[in-house]
C-alpha cells in the first residue's frame, strides 16, 4: 500500500520512517495508518535494518488524528475492530530487532504522542508540546500512553494530563523522561540521525539484548494497560454519558451526566 505521507527510507543499516502530511500538521487517517502498519511489517521481516528513526516534515511530529476524515472510509469496521487494528499495527513496534528513535517537534496530540510512548527513545526540539485531549472529547487515551506516562511520570502527572488534557511543553517532558534528550529545532534531524548511527554502529546482539531487558521490564504492564483500554474504550463509546455530551453539545447546553 503505496500512501506518500507516510513513507520509508533506508540507507544501509538505518531506516527513516516520515509523516508527510505537513499541511495537517501530520494528523493520521486510516489510510496513513494503513501505510504506517505496512511499513512497520516490512521493517519486522528485515534483518539488516539496525535503528529506526521516526521523524516529520513541516511544523509538528503529528497533531493526532484527522477529525475530518473521520467515518469517511470506504469500509465499515466497528469502533472495537478499528481499535484492535490499530493495536496489532503500531504493537509491531515491539517486535522490530531495531530500536526507534522519534523525534519530536511542535504539536504531538492523542493517539500519535501515544505511539511515539512505544517506541524506544524520543528527542524533542525545543517549543515541542504533547497532549492528550481525549477525556475532554468524551474518551479515553486508547494507545498505551497512560501505561507509559505511569511508568515514566507516576501517577499524579499521568493523571493530570490525562484528566485535564493540559499540554505538556518539551522542558517538561525531558524533567519526567518522557523524552531524553531536548535541542533546537535546527538540529533535531541531525541529532537523532547521529544518535541511530551510533547505535547501528554498535553489535547487533548486544543491542537486541539490551533492549529485551528494557522491554521485559515495561512490557508487560503495557499490554496490559492496553487490553483494558480496549474493552473501556468500547464501554465508553456506547455510554449514556457520551451519548448526553454529544446531544448537549449539539443543543447548545449544560450537560447532566448519569455515570452510566
Amino acid at each position: 500500500m503505496a500512501d506518500a505521507r507516510v513513507r520509508l527510507d533506508i540507507d544501509g543499516p538505518v531506516a527513516v520512517i516520515t509523516n508527510d502530511n505537513p499541511s495537517k500538521h501530520n494528523a493520521f487517517d486510516d489510510e496513513m495508518d494503513l501505510a504506517l502498519f505496512e511499513i512497520l511489517g516490512e521493517l519486522k521481516a528485515r534483518r539488516d535494518v539496525r535503528a529506526v528513526v521516526w521523524r516529520a516534515e513541516g511544523k509538528s511530529f503529528s497533531s493526532g488524528r484527522d477529525v475530518g476524515a473521520l467515518g469517511g472510509g470506504a469500509v465499515e469496521i466497528s469502533h472495537h475492530d478499528l481499535m484492535k487494528r490499530g493495536h496489532r499495527g503500531i504493537l509491531q513496534i515491539l517486535d522490530l530487532e531495531a530500536p526507534v528513535i522519534v523525534a519530536m517537534k511542535g504539536w504531538s496530540i492523542g493517539a500519535s504522542f501515544q505511539r511515539a510512548l512505544i517506541c524506544d527513545i524520543r528527542v524533542a526540539a525545543e517549543g515541542a508540546r504533547f497532549m492528550l485531549p481525549e477525556v475532554g472529547h468524551g474518551v479515553i487515551p486508547d494507545t498505551g500512553g497512560m501505561a507509559r506516562l505511569f511508568q515514566m511520570c507516576g501517577h499524579g502527572v499521568v493523571s493530570d494530563l490525562v484528566l485535564t488534557g493540559r499540554p505538556m511543553d518539551a522542558a517538561e517532558a525531558l524533567a519526567h523522561g518522557v523524552v531524553s534528550r531536548v535541542v533546537p529545532a535546527d538540529q533535531l534531524d541531525s541529532t537523532v540521525m547521529e544518535m541511530a548511527a551510533k547505535i547501528a554502529a554498535a553489535p547487533t546482539v548486544t543491542v537486541n539484548m539490551a533492549r529485551r531487558v528494557i522491554r521485559h521490564l515495561s512490557e508487560p504492564a503495557l499490554r496490559s494497560s492496553m487490553a483494558d483500554e480496549l474493552i473501556y474504550q468500547t464501554f465508553v463509546s456506547r455510554s449514556d454519558d457520551l451519548a448526553e455530551m454529544r446531544q448537549a453539545r449539539a443543543e447548545d447546553r449544560a450537560p447532566r451526566y448519569t455515570g452510566s
